[in-house]
């Protein structure tokens, strides 16, 4: 029983995505999510494939397994999993490739993708967690919505003459040729949980053993868009749910079928270079810059409208004719609409490892909530640059270099608000020595090619460049 109660090796002993979550998963009480990642963990341990298994992540509620799993992880565009867990498998022929996609995401914006992938018989095993509704933005209809369910988007129920019924994709996947397990299990009984683990254990055995494409979708129950208690979402997946969607294996070639092997070439990067007709290695430039770290990892968060990402790809294509290696990376924030948006820019001389910045060096902060949410973060020797003009409160004890300018107003001085972004990088600029203001005055050309945005972004560049002097 000890062991039932325990977190499989292949979860990391603690999630690291929020301080508060240390032990806990972001999925809402009475979710089919915690319980699938169990089980799928359960099994990778089992089966001893954790070294060798990547988890393609969805946009959905299942967006940061990354976070629990430790197995290589990857984020793909909403409904592209299977698409980039294609790519995933050809090019790691030896690897255990999975597709975690919920209803949403796979039947609607994805279909195309998913099924494509079913009908080559890729090497991958698709998690399909169907909760008959999108979870993770407010519950809107999904292509998996029951006749008469109420949802955001359709407040009076679904009808067949408007929407059409809910798709089976279980069973549109069994009518293919190629795959060769399809099953449909639940999460949200003991029965129906042992009877899922034997099936994942299946597919998972299949991908083992290279034998081909396989397709599990989940039950899941989703109280909180149900607007039912956890025990009550649980029976209606019973009693309602499965009904249109009736559990069971639509499809066993396992045993009568061997493993599927496609060639894969592996190309020095010379001949990557001959058909781009790029130069060669030997006479690539070195880096032009002097940069304040080995590796700079700079963090810009603000409000939706601030210019925190495109002050971040200002940064990283300034770079990039610097010759440096460049990484820019945008978000939204996928837990929830509204909130902080926020970029990250990694550069260095040599090739970058990840482009995700969970601890800047350097942090431009635009407003409150992200000073509060990203300051603590930035190591003693890293620098933080804030807008004074919107944050008037600072968190105590920052071990990082905090310089206050009021760039908001500053901006209004030049007569264009919207030039905060780019004052506030002329501040960081000036400070920790990220490029002359020479440099920024030929590197804006490329970023405002328009005459008037040019000269109005170089005087706000120039204005916070000589801020404090």
């Amino acid at each position: 029983m000890s062991s039932v109660l325990q977190k499989p090796a292949s979860f990391f002993d603690t999630f690291y995505r929020k301080p508060a979550q240390k032990d806990t998963t972001h999925y809402c009480p009475g979710c089919g999510h915690g319980v699938l990642n169990k089980l799928m963990a359960q099994t990778i341990s089992e089966l001893g494939i954790q070294d060798q298994t990547l988890i393609v992540g969805p946009v959905g509620c299942g967006v940061f397994l990354y976070y629990y799993f430790e197995c290589a992880g990857v984020s793909s565009p909403h409904g592209r999993a299977s698409a980039v867990a294609t790519g995933v498998s050809r090019s790691n022929p030896d690897g255990i490739t999975i597709s975690y996609q919920g209803d949403g995401d796979l039947a609607a914006i994805g279909t195309n993708n998913a099924l494509h992938a079913a009908n080559r018989g890729e090497n991958m095993i698709v998690f399909f967690v169907n909760n008959t509704i999108y979870g993770m933005t407010g519950g809107q209809l999904a292509p998996t919505t029951l006749v008469g369910q109420k949802t955001t988007t359709s407040p009076y129920g679904r009808t067949v003459v408007n929407d059409g019924p809910p798709l089976r994709m279980a069973e549109i996947i069994a009518t293919l040729d190629a795959p060769v397990l399809v099953a449909r299990v639940g999460v949200n009984s003991p029965k129906n949980i042992r009877q899922a683990r034997k099936v994942i254990q299946k597919g998972l055995q299949a991908q083992k053993d290279r034998k081909g494409y396989v397709f599990i979708e989940v039950l899941s129950q989703c109280p909180t868009n149900w607007r039912k208690t956890p025990v009550d979402a649980c029976r209606w997946v019973d009693e309602v749910v499965a009904e249109h969607f009736p559990l069971g294996v639509l499809k066993d070639t396992i045993d009568e079928s061997g493993p599927v092997i496609r060639k894969l070439h592996k190309p020095e990067f010379s001949e990557i270079a001959e058909v781009l007709g790029l130069e060669s290695e030997a006479n690539e430039q070195s880096t032009t810059i002097d940069l304040p770290y080995q590796e700079v990892r700079f963090k810009a968060a603000g409000f939706g409208g601030q210019g925190v990402l495109s002050l971040g790809l200002i940064l990283a294509q300034a770079a990039m004719k610097k010759d440096c290696e460049v990484t820019w990376l945008p978000s939204y924030g996928p837990e929830m609409r509204g909130g902080v948006a926020n970029c990250s820019v990694v550069i260095g001389s040599r090739p970058i490892g990840t482009p995700v910045v969970d601890r800047p060096n350097l942090l431009v902060a635009m407003n409150k909530p992200s000073m509060f949410k990203f300051a603590p973060l930035v190591p003693e020797d890293g620098v933080i640059v804030y807008n004074s003009s919107l944050i008037d409160e600072v968190p105590d004890n920052l071990p990082a270099k905090t310089l206050a300018i009021p760039a908001t107003d500053l901006a209004k001085e030049l007569g264009n608000v919207k030039a905060a972004n780019t004052v506030i990088l002329g501040h960081l600029a000036a400070q920790t020595g990220l490029f002359t203001l020479d440099d920024w005055r030929a590197l804006l050309k490329d970023s405002f090619p328009k005459e008037k945005l040019y000269r109005l972004n170089v005087a706000a560049i120039e204005k916070g460049f000589s801020f404090g002097e």
